[in-house]
């Protein structure tokens, strides 16, 4: 399933690798990114031509690594899932933009949808849980439409849109 995402800096992604590596047992996330909106399965060209329609105007916009958390219960794979929280209230209103073009997925989506990047799963992630980090800000000026299979990015959208 192609996806949405906000490319994450380096630093985020040294930070995220970093604290898995306190991890013995947990499975350490690979391909550090951050999801807006996961999108049917269907045709990639009609499927990039709504969002980015559903996306024009989208103006450059702050996200904020503000701390780390737990999913004890995810809706899908090993538990618990350790994650960066991130804020920013303009990725809400584009997630809130994409669900009204694509239905949101139960149990990730919608009411549901919590901005993370995930550092590990599983095992003992929990231990993350409590540790300090130093918030991190930057201005998203690019989102990407990602193939997770393959763990890339396949095109991207410069904002503003």
């Amino acid at each position: 399933m192609y996806s949405v995402n906000v490319p994450v800096p380096s630093e985020v992604t040294r930070l995220a690798v970093g604290l898995a590596s306190n991890c013995i047992t947990a499975e350490q996330r690979r391909g550090h990114t951050l999801v807006a909106k996961r999108l049917p399965d269907e045709r990639f060209e009609s499927m990039t031509r709504r969002a980015r329609a559903a996306l024009e105007g989208t103006p450059p916009f702050a996200a904020r690594v503000s701390g780390i958390d737990l999913f004890r219960d995810p809706p899908s794979g090993k538990a618990p899932v350790a994650y960066l929280v991130v804020e920013s209230p303009e990725l809400y209103r584009i997630h809130e933009t994409l669900c009204e073009v694509f239905d949101p997925v139960p149990g990730f989506e919608g009411d549901e949808y919590d901005p993370h990047v995930t550092i590990a799963r599983g095992g003992d992630a929990a231990d993350l849980l409590g540790r300090d980090i130093e918030p991190f800000e930057w201005t998203v000026e690019r989102l990407a439409f990602w193939h997770p299979g393959r763990e890339l990015e396949v095109e991207t959208v410069a904002l503003p849109a």
